[in-house]
């Protein structure tokens, strides 16, 4: 499954912000309602003590409170004792200060205040008007943060929007690009926390454009190669058509099989050339004196008719995580060269060490070598040297190194200690 992260990010923050607000909101109404609590209660206060005056106890007895303050809306009175008639639910016992009391009116808020004469003032106010009045004041605090909500959580959105519009861009750059030549993408003007990631798209898009490039010039020299052969053998094909008796047919045979041969041989070193290119096959731990003796065995004739002495120098005995058919392909496309242009009654000796934690493979000859100048072309599929001889399509190098490459290993090209012949190293962490 799929999601936005532009959804994800606006659903967040959205959602943080409605909560934050909300606990604020909460928070400022409660404030909001207790200080007007607080603030009727000073009100209360300071109407007891400016109604106090020096001749109140002189005046006349009432029947009934008088209010000090007629305001429907807050519903405030006061009384001054001994002088005003004091009302049931005020009870004697009650001391200097802040009071809630029951009266039959419902609930009262009142405040008592003593003099030094010993008389005393009392101011009363209903709570249902106090909460009403509190509730109102707090209310007109809140109804900003409520309406502010909204307006913050499209705000997010259309942030959210324009900032994610570079990488929509980019998307369209992209799509708008050739497959068969990758462009790199503009970074000017990026946010930075995207840069590695386009950094890291602009080194694939390198990579990419290397291997296309690479693959137009092996589909290239392949066809080129694959020509040469299959135009000898229908000239071949041609002259047994025109041969006389069955002698004359045999002799035309041998060259149209070597051309078959050639062919052959050419249609599998470029198999595995686009094998090892696409991917290195599974690792198991392999025994490599074991994997050279076996090699070993196989080249043996080819040595023996060419009176080549093939043989082993075994300085240390070791094991690798490898494929063993991709190691097998390196050491027989290096002991192919090896022996090839090797002249009679020449050496080739496989030499196994090891290394600063590497395993070391030496396949050493003492054949003409190549010179220092084209040592990293030959690599190169199809490159051949001037100086190369016999039939072959100069794939065996580009083969080795590319399987090396997908083992981990590398390969190279040496000279030998005593100045003369070549020495092939495939060299691969232990």
């Amino acid at each position: 499954m799929t999601h936005s992260l532009h959804r994800q990010l606006s659903l967040k923050l959205a959602s943080a912000i409605v909560l934050l607000g909300i606990v604020a909101a909460v928070i400022s109404f409660v404030l909001s309602y207790m200080e007007a609590k607080e603030f009727q209660d000073d009100m209360l206060r300071q109407i007891a003590v400016l109604s106090v005056h020096p001749g109140m106890d002189r005046r006349s007895k009432d029947t009934a409170p008088r209010e000090v303050v007629s305001d429907p809306e807050s519903r405030i009175f006061a009384f001054h004792l001994p002088g005003d008639t004091s009302p049931p639910w005020l009870s004697g016992t009650l001391a200097s200060g802040f009071h809630t009391v029951n009266a039959r009116e419902g609930a009262l808020r009142i405040y008592i205040h003593d003099v030094d004469s010993g008389h005393r003032t009392v101011v009363a106010q209903s709570t249902d008007a106090r909460d009403e009045i509190a509730l109102g004041s707090a209310l007109h605090t809140l109804i900003p943060l409520l309406f502010l909500l909204p307006l913050l959580g499209w705000l997010i959105m259309r942030i959210l929007r324009r900032e994610f519009l570079p990488i929509e861009h980019l998307a369209n750059q992209l799509d708008a690009q050739s497959a068969e030549q990758p462009e790199p993408i503009d970074d000017h003007g990026l946010p930075i926390e995207i840069m590695p990631f386009v950094q890291a798209i602009n080194r694939l898009l390198y990579r990419v454009g290397q291997l296309i490039a690479q693959q137009k010039r092996f589909i290239a020299d392949a066809s080129h190669e694959l020509r040469t052969p299959l135009t000898a053998l229908s000239v071949q094909i041609q002259n047994l058509r025109q041969a006389g008796s069955l002698e004359d047919v045999r002799q035309r045979l041998v060259p149209l099989q070597a051309g078959v041969d050639r062919a052959r041989k050419l249609t599998e070193q470029l198999l595995s050339l686009a094998r090892t290119q696409s991917d290195a096959q599974g690792k198991v731990n392999v025994d490599i004196p074991a994997l050279v003796r076996d090699l070993l065995s196989d080249y043996q004739p080819v040595a023996e008719r060419k009176r080549i002495d093939l043989g082993l120098d075994e300085h240390a005995r070791f094991n690798l995580l490898t494929s063993p058919e991709s190691l097998r392909l390196i050491l027989r496309n290096a002991l192919d060269n090896a022996l090839k242009y090797t002249p009679e009654g020449g050496e080739v000796t496989i030499h196994l060490a090891r290394s600063d934690g590497a395993a070391i493979i030496d396949i050493i000859d003492n054949g003409p070598g190549i010179p220092a100048n084209e040592r990293e072309q030959v690599f190169d599929a199809f490159y051949r040297t001037e100086s190369a001889k016999g039939e072959g399509s100069g794939l065996g190098l580009a083969i080795a190194r590319e399987a090396a490459r997908q083992l981990g290993g590398e390969v190279s090209l040496l000279d030998n200690e005593g100045g003369r012949g070549l020495t092939f190293r495939y060299e691969q962490p232990v």
